[in-house]
């Protein structure tokens, strides 16, 4: 039976070179740099060299505005030759209360203070976080063109952007854009027929699959009948491939032929060590179709 390839070579995003799953910071928080560190250092030794932060990352875990960003670079800061080691990239566009700012002036100075906390000269890859629908395309474009011109990003992204508006986007830059950031797992499958993977294969974007276990529902009891259903198609093959259950699930984001990369955000060592099994995991197509069947609730048209 063929099975889907899933291949471990870096994924092109401009000109980065992105590992297949990356450590999402979302949940980074607390105040003690050397146990970030060792988050990065264990990240690192399985393969995962895609860092993804953002300046918003704080607040959901009742800290100021900024607070991933600013322990990361004390991480950084206490270990110089980690910086060399990674592909860091962050994201700006959300402001507290407004609730987006993609203006020019805002996503430069959010960029430059991101460079601060960060203790860094460059961003490997900055994204706007999400749209602002009072900023004309064209007036983000020419943001992330000084900042690149301006040597303070190598590569600029979007994140939780529509088809549509990456497009747009696109049609003002005067380079081409190196990635996308979508929501993707096994529960949010949206991106696979919204038209947002389409346009990342047809431009030759990286994708970003952010939440690939779902914000965690995918390793834990099922709370609804929607999440019993994938969940019970998950087991069914990590029981008959002997694998995890997590495992899987990243390979079914893994497998989809953009070749998305799946940012963990675990900050447990040995689920970051745990999650490279899913590059082991043998799909047949009936194994993927069978989780999208099961999230999508009804048979394949």
């Amino acid at each position: 039976m063929t099975h889907l390839t899933l291949d471990p070579a870096p994924v092109t995003a401009g000109s980065l070179a992105l590992s297949r799953l990356g450590w999402g910071m979302w949940r980074l928080r607390g105040g003690d740099a050397k146990a970030a560190l060792r988050l990065a250092e264990t990240a690192l030794e399985a393969g995962l060299t895609l860092f993804d932060t953002a300046d918003i990352y704080g607040p959901d875990n009742g800290e100021p505005f900024g607070a991933a960003e600013a322990l990361f670079g004390e991480a950084l800061a206490a270990a110089p030759g980690l910086r060399g080691r990674i592909t860091l990239a962050s994201k700006g566009g959300i402001v507290m209360g407004v609730p987006y700012d993609s203006s020019a002036a805002y996503l430069v100075a959010a960029c430059e203070a991101s460079l601060r906390r960060l203790r860094t000269d460059v961003i490997d890859l900055y994204q706007i976080h999400r749209p602002d629908l009072l900023a004309h395309p064209a007036e983000v474009a020419a943001a992330l063109d000084r900042l690149r011109r301006d040597g303070k990003i190598r590569e600029a992204g979007v994140s939780n952007h529509t088809a549509a508006q990456t497009a747009a986007l696109e049609a003002h830059l005067p380079f081409p854009l190196a990635s996308v950031q979508p929501e993707f797992s096994a529960l949010a499958i949206d991106a696979l027929e919204d038209g947002v993977l389409d346009h990342a294969m047809a431009r030759r974007l990286a994708v970003l699959a952010w939440s690939p276990l779902a914000q965690g529902r995918l390793a834990d009891a099922p709370k609804d009948e929607r999440s019993a259903r994938v969940i019970a198609a998950l087991d069914a093959i990590a029981a008959a491939q002997g694998a995890t259950r997590t495992a899987v699930a990243l390979a079914f984001v893994l497998a989809h032929p953009s070749r998305p990369v799946a940012l963990v955000g675990s900050q447990t060592p040995a689920r970051l060590a745990e999650a490279t099994a899913a590059l082991n995991v043998k799909l047949t197509r009936a194994d993927w179709y069978a989780i999208l069947v099961a999230a999508r609730g009804a048979p394949m048209p």
